[in-house]
């Protein structure tokens, strides 16, 4: 399956609605490099009053209705189509990650069609996975270690390559 249609089309409502959301987790880390799956998309948001009304009308906006897993003080808010199978995540706090801003300021912008979404960095994907310490969450924390050290050695790779050839 490909999800870039379905990621354009993310992409495009969140900027209609003008929610500011961060992509982390699995599919974050997939579009990362790493290869990991998952069959939903998990976003880190700031839960405010404007923001949930945001995100109804995002819900709308993508067919799709929100669901308030009952978790004692859960900041948890699940946007699903049943249509589609979309399942989106979006959560107020992440394990391992101190603030919104802290997560925001690492995270790069992927651009799906004529609009972006930002991707958290695969440092923050993993130190949240480690806080969070779930079984599910510690399968994969080999595979997304391995990735971040093959992206290190690319970089310096490729920053030795640069300086030699100056």
């Amino acid at each position: 399956m490909n999800a870039e249609p379905l990621l354009n089309r993310i992409a495009e409502a969140l900027w209609k609605v003008r929610l500011e959301a961060i992509m982390v987790g699995n599919a974050a880390a997939a579009l990362k490099g790493a290869p990991v799956t998952t069959l939903d998309i998990d976003f880190m948001f700031r839960k405010t009053p404007v923001n949930l009304r945001k995100l109804k009308t995002l819900a709308d906006e993508l067919n799709a209705y929100i669901l308030k897993p009952y978790y004692p003080l859960s900041g948890l808010y699940r946007v699903v189509n049943d249509e589609t199978g979309m399942q989106l995540d979006f959560m107020s706090t992440l394990h391992g990650v101190k603030s919104f801003a802290s997560l925001r300021a690492d995270a790069d912008e992927v651009a799906f069609g004529k609009y972006k979404i930002k991707i958290a960095s695969l440092r923050a994907v993993i130190k949240s996975k480690k806080a969070a310490g779930r079984e599910r969450d510690k399968a994969v924390l080999k595979i997304l270690e391995e990735t971040l050290r093959e992206k290190e050695i690319l970089k310096e790779k490729s920053t030795e390559g640069s300086k030699k050839g100056k």
